[in-house]
């Protein structure tokens, strides 16, 4: 019987508290936020924010608790943004929505710089639940980066995963390692640079003790993309059942995929909240529409990141995605309003 494991793909919205207590704080510029040398009153604020975002989590009884990443203005460019070897430029627009990150424009050799990993200490003094890290994918990440110091392709994505793993390395004991990789969709690698990214997916994986969960959305992966990336050695790829529904179907019943499954099937950018039997049925759903898959485990999870949301919005669907893995599915039901 498949273990049904109730989580988040991380990147919360700040409470509504803590964006009030920044905007008060005088002389405080944006980047000044989220460059890793916040002073004394800007990290009290968002000590006090994972403090709340883990709360939520925990008394709403999700089974992998994230530290929130709400210093992560850039969104998946946060861990290039505040490195010593990238300089931020120009806003970019992030992907195709009204959000906009700083043009990470990498300079010199990326080492270790430990960002995450002090975040996930921080996480792990609040709470005795199982813990789930949360990074960019290296495709993604350096997709989302400026290249101006290795200058060709293939050697800064290397880069950019030897990188991330060595923070992953540095990471406190973790029970599970998202890697959000949603430019493996919308500019997917070609020819080549998808065996390519497979294997910096794969570098990524070896450097933690844990369950990793590769997590690509807004659509599904081409054909050739997900067979790459079933060559890494993860446990998990996860696909966004939201946006997508045949073509991830099809990727699943034709090239197989891992023992274990991440399921996106809660909405993580409308503010309409599903009840949990909706997901629920919606699991029913996948089990029925892949018949040749026996999946040990299926995380029940958000397509996208839940920063999009306002606050009220976000914790409402993380009581969704924990009531769902132990609510009975209602074939006939259609998602519905419920109370945030």
């Amino acid at each position: 019987m498949t273990e049904l494991v109730a989580t988040t793909p991380g990147l919360y919205p700040l409470p509504d508290d803590a964006k009030d207590d920044l905007s008060d704080l005088k002389g405080h510029q944006k980047e000044d936020l989220i460059d890793g040398d916040e002073g004394e009153e800007v990290r009290n604020v968002y000590d006090r924010a994972r403090r709340e975002v883990v709360d939520v989590q925990t008394e709403a009884g999700l089974d992998r608790v994230v530290e929130g990443q709400l210093r992560w203005d850039d969104m998946l460019a946060h861990p290039l943004t505040v490195h010593d070897a990238v300089e931020t430029r120009g806003l970019v627009r992030y992907y195709d929505n009204n959000n906009f990150y700083r043009d990470p424009v990498v300079t010199d050799d990326l080492d270790v710089d430990g960002d995450v990993a002090a975040e996930l200490e921080a996480l792990s003094g609040l709470t005795d639940d199982p813990l789930q890290a949360v990074l960019p994918g290296p495709y993604s990440l350096a997709s989302l980066a400026t290249d101006e110091h290795y200058g060709d392709e293939a050697e800064f994505l290397a880069a950019v995963a030897e990188f991330l793993a060595g923070e992953a390395g540095a990471f406190p004991e973790v029970e599970t390692l998202w890697l959000l990789e949603p430019s493996l969709v919308t500019d997917p690698p070609g020819d080549g640079p998808d065996a390519r990214a497979s294997e910096a997916v794969d570098r990524v994986a070896g450097a933690v003790d844990a369950d990793v969960v590769v997590h690509p959305y807004w659509g599904a992966l081409d054909e050739t993309v997900h067979a790459h990336l079933l060559d890494a050695d993860v446990d998990a790829v996860g696909y966004d059942f939201v946006t997508e529904h045949e073509s991830n179907l099809y990727n699943i019943n034709e090239y197989g995929t891992c023992d274990d499954v991440a399921l996106g099937l809660v909405d993580g950018q409308n503010t309409l909240v599903e009840a949990p039997a909706t997901v629920a049925d919606r699991v029913e759903w996948v089990r029925e529409g892949t018949p040749g898959a026996d999946f040990d485990r299926a995380y029940v999870t958000s397509n996208t990141p839940l920063f999009y949301l306002p606050y009220t919005r976000f914790e409402a669907k993380v009581r969704t995605l924990a009531g769902a893995v132990d609510a009975d599915p209602t074939p006939d039901d259609e998602a519905e309003e419920v109370s945030a």
